[in-house]
């Protein structure tokens, strides 16, 4: 008899639909043993934060422990390999960010499928993109910042946390809204593109806040508008770019648990309405909220479709934009 894996056979059960009962009796007894919560970035940031603050509640929740796992590097592209190519028996979860959406169009070789690879089970939360600029600039709304770019015959320059991320993206999809030229400068994270636009150097940052609220505190940074479709909990006095006329500006940092192909459904529903209550809980929102994060919820299904615009929607900036992968 061939060696058959048991990541084969189950996957293979659920796409049949051939043994519900083995699969419901499998759903049932799990979780038999400590589940990996793979992260794709390092320790202390927010992606890594709001994993550990869903690893707790989980864990207290299940009766088995989150074990978090920083699988950091290659713009997530370790810790998604790893967890596409684990066996989909339910102890091994990504919590996926944005860049897993983006990379097919940058990478045409990756060693997973968006679509094919991962079974999605919920979308966790976003981190907002902020338009930040000096305070000492003579634009103070989006109107005025989109004039002096077009007046500008350099355009906008943009201070980025990396090539191909999302305030990347966003700030490329910026610059083509409004019809004036544009540079984005990349940076090795948010904090260096602060200095620089405290500096003067560079005009603005469509990034994640939370770097910034001290030097907004303090008077010397200023916003100007969040790249969401309505406005943020976390500065509900900031308009978005459809309220100040940028009707396609919208682009975000996300998480998003994902399980590897194959994973029973039922072990996915359970996740899936797990990560909700967690989602509910106020102390988790506390928590997220404090790491700049706006928590989610919804269906697996909801989560699948999101996936996929926004893979189109990133492709379609890459192309326009004309970036390319390292």
């Amino acid at each position: 008899m061939p060696n058959i894996s048991r990541r084969h056979l189950l996957g293979a059960a659920a796409a049949a639909g051939l043994a519900p009962l083995g699969l419901s009796a499998f759903a049932q007894a799990w979780p038999s043993r400590p589940i990996k919560l793979v992260c794709p970035y390092a320790a202390g940031g927010s992606s890594d934060i709001l994993t550990r603050v869903l690893g707790d509640f989980l864990s207290h929740r299940v009766g088995q422990t989150f074990v978090v796992e920083n699988r950091a590097g290659a713009g997530t592209r370790i810790a998604n390999d790893y967890v596409a190519k684990a066996a989909p028996d339910g102890y091994t979860i990504l919590h996926a960010a944005a860049p897993i959406a983006i990379g097919e169009a940058l990478y045409p070789n990756l060693p997973y499928d968006l679509r094919k690879s991962f079974e999605p089970i919920v979308s966790t939360a976003i981190a907002p993109l902020f338009l930040v600029v000096n305070a000492e600039a003579p634009y103070k709304t989006v109107a005025e910042f989109v004039q002096w770019g077009k007046a500008n015959a350099k355009g906008f320059t943009f201070g980025s946390p990396g090539s191909g991320s999302a305030p990347h993206l966003t700030a490329e999809m910026f610059i083509r809204a409004t019809h004036a030229k544009g540079l984005v400068a990349q940076f090795k994270g948010d904090a260096p593109a602060y200095t620089e636009l405290l500096a003067g150097r560079i005009d603005a940052t469509l990034t994640a806040i939370s770097t910034a609220v001290p030097h907004i505190q303090a008077g010397k940074l200023r916003v100007l508008a969040v790249a969401n479709e309505a406005r943020t909990p976390l500065q509900p006095e900031v308009p978005t770019f459809l309220e100040s006329g940028l009707k396609d500006v919208v682009g975000y940092g996300w998480y998003g648990l994902m399980a590897p192909a194959g994973t029973p459904a039922a072990v996915v529903q359970r996740l899936n309405a797990d990560a909700n209550a967690a989602i509910a809980d106020p102390e988790v929102k506390k928590k997220a909220e404090a790491a700049g994060l706006q928590l989610r919820g919804g269906t697996p299904a909801a989560f699948r479709s999101f996936l996929d615009a926004e893979a189109k929607k990133w492709g379609r900036v890459i192309k326009e934009a004309g970036i390319t992968g390292e």
